[in-house]
């Protein structure tokens, strides 16, 4: 894969197997980009 397409953007793969890979790719991206907007609660006595 030579770039990665913002996330609206059409699938640039044709191979099946690439196009899961992509999809992949995308979805760890923004599991990781919620994660870090996720705020940490913490319990105060």
């Amino acid at each position: 894969m030579r770039c990665l397409k913002a996330f609206g953007e059409r699938i640039s793969a044709r191979d099946p197997e690439r196009q899961t890979a992509e999809i992949q790719i995308r979805i760890a991206l923004m599991n990781r980009v919620s994660a870090l907007g996720t705020a940490e609660i913490v319990r105060v006595n």
